[in-house]
């Protein structure tokens, strides 16, 4: 699937408003240049795709999250990606607001780079969970500014603007500190390694998800715990308003298929299910 880069170009200089733009990407011819695209805007609040730059069917997405003067990344990925990334963020005139990064686990695919950002910036607030901070430190960097999405901070990050990013934990989704991002602003759930897919054929956006369930199948009937981990997980998200699904590997989910993802996750076999069947 293309993307028109006049098209994407014509996204950044849009007028402060409050839209959600995957509905017209979805109908759009998108090139999947490793430029960023704007997925979110409402006034100076905004969630970007940064881009990918490799031609696999483990294609990594990272997302920027900015909020007036301030940006955090969300799994900012592998140290080959940092440069790839920073001139993304550089382009966009953000390099220099970027306050911190979510790690929704200590996977090198997600964190490695970290260890740039931190060589970067040392200020950087690395946020993340408990467990996963434990493993952080093996990438070469061990003090730096850990911000816990657990308890002591009720589980939210408050941005200066008043803007509030909520985590949800995902055990055992495949890692025991894994944890979900909810931004109540776009309503998207920026969901790591959950609905993560394997995808040769690769679409931006999902079009159609029982062919896509085929994809999700090829990681998570292997990396995920078990359907009782992966339906605990759903369970929690009842109370949530989810739009749109961003995950870390894979086509993003549209509105239109959430509850066909969460149903997904209600039903999965995996893991030790298929492992050690009764």
């Amino acid at each position: 699937m293309s993307i028109n880069t006049t098209f994407v170009v014509s996204l950044l200089k849009l007028p402060p408003m409050s839209e959600n733009y995957i509905s017209s990407l979805a109908s759009s011819s998108v090139e999947l240049s490793g430029r960023p695209v704007l997925l979110y805007q409402e006034n100076d609040y905004k969630v970007y795709w940064m881009g990918v730059p490799e031609e696999n069917a483990f294609r990594t997405n990272v997302y920027l999250i900015v909020s007036g003067d301030e940006c955090l990344i969300v799994d900012p990925g592998n140290r080959p990606y940092f440069p790839v990334l920073k001139k993304n963020i550089e382009n966009l005139s953000l390099i220099d607001n970027v306050v911190g990064m979510i790690l929704c686990h200590q996977d090198p695919d997600v964190a490695a780079s970290m260890y740039d950002w931190l060589t970067l910036n040392p200020k950087l607030k690395v946020i993340s969970s408990a467990r996963t901070n434990v493993l952080l430190p093996h990438y070469g960097i061990s003090e730096y500014d850990f911000y816990d999405i657990g308890e002591s901070n009720n589980y939210k990050f408050k941005f200066k603007s008043g803007k509030e990013l909520q985590f949800i934990d995902a055990p055992f989704l495949h890692f025991p500190g894994a944890f979900a991002t909810y931004d109540p602003s776009s309503k998207f759930l920026f969901s790591g390694d959950v609905w993560a897919a394997i995808d040769i054929d690769y679409q931006f956006i999902v079009s159609n998800f029982d062919e896509h369930t085929i994809k999700l199948d090829l990681f998570h009937i292997d990396y995920m715990a078990s359907n009782k981990a992966s339906s605990g997980f759903a369970k929690k998200l009842i109370d949530y308003d989810i739009d749109i699904i961003v995950p870390q590997h894979g086509a993003i989910i549209p509105s239109q298929f959430v509850p066909d993802a969460i149903e997904y996750l209600n039903e999965l076999q995996c893991g030790i299910d298929i492992i050690y069947p009764d």
